[in-house]
């Protein structure tokens, strides 16, 4: 699988986000401005639709609305709950006041907005009170809502967690911020430079396992693994990453990164991730099998 969007000029799709929802296979994914002056252009979502998780067909893109959206909309992921689409996904290009918002759809394309959009903005002293990278997984009767968001410099990106009731309509007060006192991993290794973004989750033979975006865009980002058995505190599975971009000349030499995990019905494991081989002048999305070997995952094929 190799996917991009060409509807606004150049390949560009980033930031992956699969869900099976009525016997098909959906995706959200972030897109560009079409910076042809318009009005209200920004950053917006796509959406592609699979039977087979290999060959998408676009079929529709949501679009910046309102106030808080008017610089655009990005990195999105989904739920499935109670029949119904929940997306939660971050505003764009408002520095510290970037934020969690929520939507919900009947039928995967056409989205109603939470009315007290954006959601969710971490506390505490030791970072700037922004939130980017969403990332949810339902876990005993709560969902757990992933994010990145930065130091009070606006220098080093670094992931948290929070969790809502399922019933509790997911509005400001829903969220109880989980880690407070710092973030859930910080960037310590050379490789991932000042960046921990784009936590991806999911459970597994009851373990949380969690792949990130090491360093930022194309400087290279690559994916790193974590594991954790309450999703709050984390180690890494190794010092190296656990999947490198590409070697010199590759559609990805500049970038393996923004991962997601996707578990289907069938147990099967795959995760999603976005590359780059100029340096972020076009972005593709693939997949690749996630294959256990005595309780850690390894990168398949």
């Amino acid at each position: 699988m190799i996917f991009t969007d060409i509807r606004r000029g150049r390949p560009f799709a980033k930031d992956p986000a699969v869900i099976r929802f009525r016997e098909r296979y959906i995706m959200y994914y972030s897109i560009p401005p079409w910076e042809d002056g318009r009005a209200g252009d920004g950053y917006a979502i796509g959406i592609a639709e699979s039977d087979d998780l290999d060959r998408w067909k676009i079929i529709g893109e949501i679009l910046p609305e309102g106030a808080i959206e008017a610089k655009g909309l990005c990195a999105p992921d989904a739920v499935v709950l109670e029949g119904k689409v929940n997306l939660f996904y971050q505003t764009y290009g408002n520095g510290k006041n970037d934020a969690i918002c929520h939507a919900v759809s009947d039928d995967g394309i056409t989205f109603r907005r939470h009315p007290e959009n954006p959601v969710f903005r971490p506390s505490g002293d030791w970072n700037a009170g922004r939130a980017i990278d969403a990332d949810v997984v339902v876990a005993d009767d709560r969902l757990y809502l992933f994010w990145a968001t930065r130091d009070p410099a606006m220098k080093i990106q670094m992931p948290g967690v929070s969790s809502a009731a399922l019933n509790s309509g997911f509005g400001k007060t829903a969220w109880k911020q989980l880690n407070t006192d710092g973030p859930i991993l910080r960037p310590e290794l050379p490789w991932e430079g000042d960046c921990i973004e784009a936590p991806a989750v999911c459970r597994h033979d009851g373990r949380w396992f969690m792949w990130y975006g090491g360093s930022y865009n194309a400087t290279p980002q690559q994916i790193g693994c974590a594991v954790s058995d309450d999703g709050i505190r984390w180690k890494r599975i190794g010092s190296e990453p656990w999947l490198r971009c590409g070697r010199p000349g590759e559609w990805n030499q500049h970038e393996s990164g923004h991962p997601y995990v996707f578990v289907d019905t069938d147990g099967a494991t795959h995760l999603f991730y976005q590359g780059t081989g100029d340096k972020g002048k076009t972005w593709w999305l693939t997949r690749i099998a996630v294959e256990w070997r005595d309780g850690l995952p390894l990168p398949g094929k």
